[in-house]
């Protein structure tokens, strides 16, 4: 070891810890605004002022302003820049092919989560379809949304306290009555910070499709507008959920739901377009054997009229006809003599009908446009998705007011190509899961789901409580359980079925815990190692995510050491409680330029300090400590 080795200092390599909080979305969003305009920050801070100054007559500054509004926005919107420690756990048992499958659901309060996807996620999901509490006022959710709430402040108001102390976000799950007197605002403080994190995951060509009904669409239109940009509204799409009346309604039984569908980014944005089937290919036939295959017909007349193609139309039984009073045929009379002569004009069998135009199904698009009503004959209404989900369970009805498997599915094929990913963060029954696995057998495809479930308590589905489930959750986990078997006993049954299941839990990495007394030694010591409550094999999991890698990362132990690890064969991890050279080695030739250390694996700083070094000289360009 050279001298330079020997007297290298903590400070003479660049080496930095592991940070155990999710991605800070402010931190983000004011780096790029400081690479775009540094001239509007003023040491180190955002200068509200010269913002205005640069951009002119861009910024409004005044006190009035069109918008939604209601009390709570304001903690609405603090929520989002709050950050966690946070972290997902593999959980295996409730998984099917953990060690292959790229499909993932996770267990855990969805703002929570959303927070710990921000860096593994950021702009890699191609759609989002949520069915999110409706506030009809009995629905549940959780509020407020606030994890950090000591005890000295919530807790002789609750006593509602997890064992570290801290808010147990479980028994904040309540029904949103309408006696409440801000009702509304309640639920669109909810939905606010989730909008505007899951955006965030969205490609730039991705969109977002939510449900709703009467209660909340205007509001929840006004949402979407300000977190995704009214100028990415795409539509807003009527559902035939219901066909009978209910006779016991006081004034209309509503028969409908609403999908609203926004763009991330409107100009990159494509519709895919329905593919033609069923009516819409029946419609085509080949009744004269035209060598050019199915044709259908359309009206060769048009209004207003245009004199010059006002003339009279001799069919081939002899019949003179024109066009109707108040309109004229669509093409000129030299035009009509060109179709006629192609064989493109039909007289009906007989030849004395008024003349149509005929056209061909290999002229028209592969897709049809789609249309912003959607009918239960086509996706499936509220009844068919109970009694389709009520069959998948034997029998039992374990769920109320699922959504069809078609619905969801006519939104995947509208936006989702081969590979992407479609994200669910109200899970719910699962239907998203098994509307992706059925579009990937019918189209040959391997898209990828993502759902996460809170574990709210089964209370009043008495069929749900006598077949032993305890919670939402672990009925979305065996509803996607079940779609799995049915899925393989098809002939079209694709690869990769199966799924990552993780429950969201506290992190391993060192951070200051506020609940401990700051010059304890507990404190000192729990800072600078971290605790492997759950193993190391799942411990690499939470270090890939702050890394940002995906949940369906592939681990491999390196040169057969079982504490030394690869993500995705390009980042070493050593958990290695006594590092030493074969760790070194194994390192040094892997050929990999990311390293994650163990901190308490080195006997000294001055250790540490040299190993780190020696990666250095050798071309490693990024070393964590953990």
């Amino acid at each position: 070891m050279d001298s330079a080795t020997k007297n290298a200092t903590p400070d003479t390599v660049k080496a930095t810890r592991l940070d155990g909080k999710s991605l800070d979305v402010a931190a983000e969003k004011l780096a790029r605004l400081r690479e775009l305009m540094p001239e509007i920050f003023a040491e180190g801070k955002l200068d509200v002022d010269k913002l205005k100054l640069v951009l002119g007559e861009d910024v409004y500054v005044g006190e009035e302003r069109y918008g939604l509004n209601w009390p709570g926005k304001a903690e609405a919107y603090r929520e989002i820049q709050k950050r966690t420690t946070a972290t997902l756990v593999p959980d295996r048992e409730g998984s099917v092919d953990f060690d292959t499958a790229e499909n993932v659901f996770i267990e855990g309060e969805n703002l929570e989560v959303l927070r710990v996807l921000q860096k593994s996620y950021f702009g890699k999901v191609k759609m989002i379809y949520i069915d999110p509490p409706y506030n009809t006022g009995n629905d549940s959710f959780v509020y407020p949304d606030d994890y950090t709430e000591r005890k000295e402040v919530f807790g002789k108001r609750s006593g509602q306290l997890n064992e570290d102390g801290y808010l147990n976000k479980l028994d904040l799950w309540r029904a949103n009555s309408k006696d409440n007197g801000q009702f509304h605002s309640v639920w669109l403080s909810m939905m606010l910070p989730r909008l505007y994190l899951s955006r965030n995951l969205l490609r730039e060509d991705g969109a977002i499709f939510v449900s709703i009904d009467d209660t909340e669409a205007m509001n929840l239109r006004q949402l979407l507008d300000e977190v995704f940009g009214a100028e990415n509204f795409v539509a807003q799409v009527v559902w035939q959920r219901a066909f009978s009346p209910i006779n016991l309604k006081k004034h209309f039984s509503e028969s409908h739901d609403y999908i609203l569908c926004y763009a991330k980014n409107l100009e990159n944005f494509t519709i895919k377009g329905l593919t033609r089937e069923g009516e819409a290919l029946e419609r085509y036939k080949n009744i004269d054997d035209d060598p050019r295959g199915p044709w259908t017909s359309g009206g060769l007349d048009v209004g207003p009229v245009v004199p010059s193609k006002v003339y009279p139309i001799t069919t081939p039984n002899g019949r003179v006809v024109y066009p109707p009073d108040g309109y004229c045929w669509r093409v000129t009379k030299e035009k009509f003599e060109e179709l006629k002569a192609d064989n493109r004009i039909y007289f009906g069998k007989e030849g004395k009908n008024v003349p149509r135009l005929k056209r061909f199904l290999t002229d028209v698009k592969d897709s049809i446009t789609p249309m912003t009503l959607w009918t239960r004959n086509e996706v499936g209404d509220s009844q068919s998705a109970s009694r389709d989900l009520k069959a998948l369970f034997g029998g039992k009805s374990l769920f109320d007011y699922p959504k069809p498997v078609g619905l969801i599915k006519r939104c995947i094929e509208l936006v989702v190509n081969d590979g992407e990913l479609v994200l669910d963060f109200f899970a719910g029954s699962g239907t998203t899961a098994q509307a992706v696995m059925e579009f990937n057998a019918e189209k040959s495809v391997k898209c990828r789901f993502l759902l996460t479930q809170l574990a709210e308590p089964i209370k009043s589905n008495q069929a749900a409580i006598d077949a032993g489930y305890e919670s939402i959750a672990e009925i979305t986990k065996e509803r996607i359980r079940l779609a799995i078997k049915e899925q393989k006993k098809s002939m079209f049954a694709s690869d990769g079925l199966g799924f990552r299941a993780f429950k969201l839990s506290g992190t391993a990495l060192p951070v200051w815990n506020e609940a401990i007394d700051i010059s304890s030694a507990k404190q000192l010591q729990f800072y600078l190692e971290p605790e492997l409550k759950h193993g190391k094999a799942d411990f690499i999991f939470e270090i890939g995510l702050r890394l940002g890698y995906g949940l369906s990362m592939q681990l491999s132990t390196l040169d057969g050491l079982d504490d030394l690890y690869l993500i995705n064969q390009e980042t070493v991890v050593c958990l290695a409680d006594n590092f030493n050279k074969n760790h070194l080695d194994s390192i040094l030739g892997s050929g990999k330029v990311k390293v994650e250390i163990l901190d308490r694996g080195f006997q000294s700083d001055q250790s540490k300090t040299n190993a780190a070094l020696t990666m250095r000289e050798a071309g490693i360009e990024q070393i964590n400590f953990i």
